[in-house]
């Protein structure tokens, strides 16, 4: 063998005593096995090793070598890392844990170690690791973890979940052969998280039964059914006309400050009672608007099933870029137990910055609107892991309801368009409408589901009748005969029907309403009954209504919650109690 080819590698024996020749023989023959070739073998002292040795391959011209640790500090780790990949389900790690010990030898595994090259801005530069993942969870000497984002063939370039001051350049990392993920559990139920799984509201900590890796393949068609199932928001608005699906993803999206986590926050409240799963992941929110929402679920009872996933303006950009995928983790755990979950991703804008803040950082180049060129897989690779299995894989769902903040109205800017595409419809709240008291703010024109009537009961379907079309036909007419002051009476009486309608539709927040609730409204507003209410009165009549209905037909009210069915027989007595209630209402009044 030419001494070229030999200068390639070279090993370093490290122990106490200085080995025999029948020992040096032996690493030798280990050497030639390993990489198929003879490698220079050299002895040093090292008077700390006591009772062990550490065998060390440095490559020529290149920083990092593989290390092989059988010091005892070194199989202790072994130890460790053995013990750390079993389960933490409660009821098996006893037994687990003692095979591990009876079972457990240490060996000769090549520890790959590399060295920090550059570090600053929650960014880590290493070379050496010639054979990680991406992905992979890295460990510094200085304890901080680390996960490989960009994979070069001289270097790669490492994310920070911890202070990157406590790193230095020359700092050793190693590989752990773990992929990032979070603790899962029922024991995350009315708890909040950091992006990492650790509990942040001082409420100790939390038992988790498995670990999830953040990144997993969503499921395949196979293991999909159809959308069928109603994940009812109690928003008028939202179940009438834009039905959402559990299993669904329906974007929200608007300006700021248009109502957009209002809408998600009463959709999670509507959801007490009925065994669903809630996750709000809050991606670079302010603590106190978070501190404030966790406040209003846990005042309503709703925290009880809810998870709060936080990482806050505050926390690093790493941080940000993994909660979305960790929360959803998160929700894999109970989907996968047959259960139905409902996960906000409350914004997805915050997420794309945090993500490309990083990727600049990382040197990736960058694509159109100085986003990298991949932030589209970015969001279409978490939002597909929402699905409604088949029933061989438990049949539960994942519903998302994702949320992104536009500029002045601009639907068709880059993230917004990249997420258009990938889910299922969007709700689209409008400034002008918002600002004008019509709350929550849904423009119809330019909202839409594309699951539609299939994620409605039949009550809903046959009570939204041609809402929707109703109010399409307001809107233009609006428009035509704002400036008009000569105006038919047909014309006049539509404009009339369509103001009741668009102020029905106005609901308070922290106000779900039921299923009858919403049917009997529909029928009666499109019955024209709301009509003949003066505009001001109209949501103090719809309230009275459904008092009296609750009070006059409370086997319809229980019958239409619980089968979601609605007969014409049922639709008729509803027409003609409303119409008897609108008479006494108005009575009433003309004796006021």
């Amino acid at each position: 063998m030419n001494s070229s080819k030999q200068m390639e590698r070279r090993a370093v024996l490290y122990s106490d005593v200085q080995p025999t020749a029948e020992q040096e023989k032996r690493f030798e023959d280990f050497l030639r096995r390993k990489y198929g070739e003879e490698v220079p073998l050299q002895w040093e002292k090292d008077p700390e090793l006591h009772g062990g040795f550490r065998l060390q391959v440095d490559f020529h011209k290149q920083v990092g070598a593989d290390v092989y640790d059988w010091s005892l500090e070194g199989r202790l780790r072994q130890f460790k890392d053995r013990l750390s990949k079993l389960t933490t389900n409660v009821t098996s790690v006893i037994t687990l844990m003692q095979e591990a010990v009876e079972n457990w030898t240490p060996e000769a595994l090549a520890e790959e170690t590399g060295v920090v090259l550059t570090v600053g801005d929650e960014i880590a530069v290493v070379s050496g690791l010639e054979h990680v993942a991406y992905g992979e969870i890295l460990l510094f000497s200085s304890g901080v973890r680390g996960m490989v984002q960009d994979l070069r063939r001289d270097r790669i370039g490492c994310v920070l979940f911890g202070d990157s001051a406590l790193i230095t350049e020359g700092s050793i990392v190693r590989r752990t052969g773990r992929t990032a993920g979070i603790p899962v559990g029922d024991g995350f139920l009315g708890r909040v998280v950091d992006a990492l799984g650790s509990p942040i509201d001082g409420r100790g900590p939390i038992e988790a039964a498995d670990y999830r890796p953040i990144e997993m393949p969503a499921p395949g068609i196979i293991d999909r059914q159809p959308v069928d199932a109603p994940m009812e928001t109690g928003l008028l608005a939202i179940d009438a006309m834009f039905p959402i699906g559990r299993g669904q993803r329906e974007l929200i999206i608007g300006d700021r400050q248009t109502g957009k986590t209002a809408l998600a926050l009463d959709t999670i409240l509507n959801q007490k009672g009925k065994d669903v799963v809630c996750i709000y992941v809050a991606i670079g929110q302010k603590s106190s608007s978070v501190a404030k929402l966790v406040e209003t679920l846990k005042r309503r009872g709703a925290m009880e099933y809810t998870v709060v996933v936080n990482a806050p303006a505050s926390a690093s950009s790493p941080l940000q870029y993994i909660a979305p995928y960790a929360g959803c983790a998160l929700g894999e755990y109970f989907m996968y137990q047959g259960r139905d979950v409902l996960i906000v991703y409350d914004d997805l804008s915050k997420h794309a910055i945090a993500y490309r803040a990083l990727s600049l950082l990382l040197e990736r180049s960058p694509g159109r609107e100085a986003y990298p060129g991949d932030v589209f897989y970015l969001h279409s690779r978490l939002l597909e892991r929402s699905a409604h299995l088949s029933e061989e894989k438990g049949g539960g769902s994942m519903t998302a309801l994702p949320i992104v903040e536009t500029q002045a109205g601009d639907v068709s800017a880059y993230i917004p368009t990249n997420i258009i595409s990938i889910t299922d419809g969007q709700i689209f709240l409008e400034s002008d409408l918002f600002f004008s008291g019509q709350r929550p703010a849904v423009n119809v024109g330019l909202s839409v589901s594309r699951v539609g009537g299939a994620a409605q009961t039949k009550a809903m379907k046959k009570a939204a009748g041609t809402l929707r079309l109703d109010l399409a036909q307001y809107r233009e007419m609006e428009v035509f005969t704002q400036f008009s002051s000569d105006l038919d009476e047909t014309t006049k009486r539509q404009l009339a029907y369509g103001q009741s309608l668009m102020r029905l539709l106005r609901q308070a927040q922290y106000q779900p309403m039921t299923q009858h609730e919403q049917v009997i409204t529909l029928i009666a507003a499109q019955d024209h009954v709301m009509q003949e209410v003066p505009l001001n009165e109209v949501n103090t009549f719809q309230k009275a209504l459904i008092a009296w209905a609750e009070q006059q037909a409370p086997e319809l009210c229980a019958r239409i919650d619980r089968t979601g069915q609605l007969s014409d027989e049922d639709r008729t007595d509803i027409q003609h109690f409303s119409k008897a209630f609108l008479g006494q209402y108005q009575e009433s009044h003309k004796e006021q």
